[in-house]
């Protein structure tokens, strides 16, 4: 019986609907009978052929264009043939069925390719590492032009080649360490003439760079979530609207308008922000209104920042001031830990221009940023704070795409660097522990490339993909 990843797989491989022109893809060892009962004839490797494309009866599904591309020139590793027909949904269901009839005469164990399972057969056929293989469904997934050239990026493998040079310098600093451990006897102390000290130096702060480029990475694919929130009649749906550039929440002066959070996806300098409007905090007896503000101390909770909204021209009224700390210490107790709260004084076109500004009321709050959502006036300054919030910074030329397990695995080789300087700076240092420290750092770099990851890791990345990628 063939195994999963030694199957012949076939699918449509271009989105569902109607268009120009769909493909359906077949990869696996030996196509060529396969070829030749689809097409009818042997095709030249990697050269476009026209020809009709028939069903068992011989009658035409189809006209279109058949490429082959053998092993291991091609997109998999395997034998890929790629049949390029009219866009109709019926149309490629016919000739995917076509190809799995056709399949059972003359290729054993032809079925349909789960999501991302091409991709899954060439980084298990070495085609390209496991940071490339998520590059490709981040490219297709990306929803700003910064995204779309990090991703480019790291396809081409410049993330990877990343690795790899840390790889390489960390196991260059174990090979010196378990040198020392193996030879114990000898008078050569290999730390102290091969500089360990400075080459783990020089390896911590190339991670430390490599380490923001990918948090930058992260940023553009992974984006922020911001969330407005505040007192009823403070603005939020106005902010909203005017950060989106269109109407897209209802305003009114009438308290509690909105009663369920609002959601769009904006770009300040490629970094997606998916900003979200709530309900107005407050007591209410209105059941629907209160579920609505019930959501939106969750939103608040899961928030990676969160815009306090005050209404400058209410600032002033005790009762309102009152209502606003209660707001901010429940806030404090919601939002996640060390999640940037800023202040956002709005409605400054109704108080005079040498108004001032009350003291900050979010505890823990970072900034201030006063705007009115009316004008446009203080809105680049609140985009610029809320970039500079998140970590982003300008001019990201050269940075490479990169998901959250990334970081996470940078940070943890980080770690263990740490662990290694602080046995290598010892006066006694455990060279065994030394050792073990720099082991656990390669494993986490591995797990990044997919060197080093288990089945779980992988399937739960491939089944992210698209059908037929």
């Amino acid at each position: 019986m063939l195994s999963r990843h030694t199957n012949p797989i076939a699918a449509i491989a271009t989105a569902p609907g109607r268009g120009g022109v769909g493909i359906v893809r077949i990869s696996g060892k030996a196509l060529g009978p396969l070829v030749q009962l689809l097409c009818g004839r042997a095709l030249k490797p990697r050269e476009a052929t026209y020809l009709p494309f028939c069903d068992a009866q011989g009658q035409p599904i189809d006209q279109g264009l058949a490429l082959y591309f053998p092993a291991p020139h091609s997109y998999t590793g395997e034998d890929v043939l790629e049949l390029q027909a009219h866009g109709g949904p019926v149309v490629l269901q016919l000739l995917l069925a076509r190809c799995l009839e056709a399949g059972t005469q003359v290729l054993a164990g032809l079925r349909v390719a789960q999501p991302g399972e091409f991709t899954e057969r060439a980084f298990l056929n070495d085609k390209i590492d496991l940071a490339q293989a998520e590059a490709i469904a981040d490219l297709i997934d990306a929803s700003t032009a910064a995204a779309a050239r990090s991703a480019s990026r790291s396809l081409a493998g410049e993330f990877s080649a990343q690795i790899h040079q840390l790889r390489d310098a960390l196991i260059h600093l174990r090979m010196l360490v378990e040198a020392t451990l193996d030879f114990p006897e000898e008078e050569i102390d290999f730390l102290r003439k091969a500089d360990a000290r400075g080459q783990l130096s020089n390896l911590q702060q190339t991670l430390a760079q490599v380490m923001q480029r990918a948090q930058q990475g992260a940023l553009l694919r992974e984006g922020i979530k911001v969330v407005i929130a505040g007192q009823p009649n403070a603005g939020k749906s106005s902010l909203l609207n005017a950060l989106a550039g269109a109407e897209l929440a209802i305003v009114t002066p009438i308290a509690g308008t909105t009663r369920d959070k609002v959601q769009q996806t904006i770009q300040i300098e490629g970094v997606p922000l998916h900003v979200i409007d709530t309900a107005g905090l407050r007591d209410s007896q209105d059941e629907v209104e209160r579920i609505g503000i019930e959501r939106a101390w969750d939103e608040i909770a899961g928030a990676d920042a969160v815009l306090f909204l005050h209404d400058l021209s209410r600032c002033n009224a005790i009762e309102y001031r009152a209502a606003e700390a209660d707001i901010a210490r429940a806030m404090a107790q919601k939002a996640s830990k060390n999640v940037p709260i800023i202040d956002v004084w709005n409605k400054s076109d109704c108080v005079p221009p040498e108004h001032a500004l009350p003291p900050a009321m979010a505890e823990g709050a970072h900034t201030s940023v006063r705007l009115s959502a009316r004008t446009g006036e203080g809105l680049d300054l609140l985009r610029h704070t809320l970039l500079q919030m998140a970590g982003w910074q300008s001019a990201p030329e050269g940075v490479f795409i990169a998901r959250a397990r990334h970081v996470q695995a940078l940070q943890a080789v980080d770690a263990h660097l740490m662990e290694a300087a602080a046995q290598l700076h010892a006066a006694g240092p455990a060279l065994d522990l030394l050792a073990e420290e720099l082991r656990l750092a390669q494993n986490a770099l591995n797990q990044i490339t997919g060197e080093f990851s288990s089945d779980d890791l992988l399937g739960v990345i491939f089944s992210s993909f698209c059908i037929g990628k």
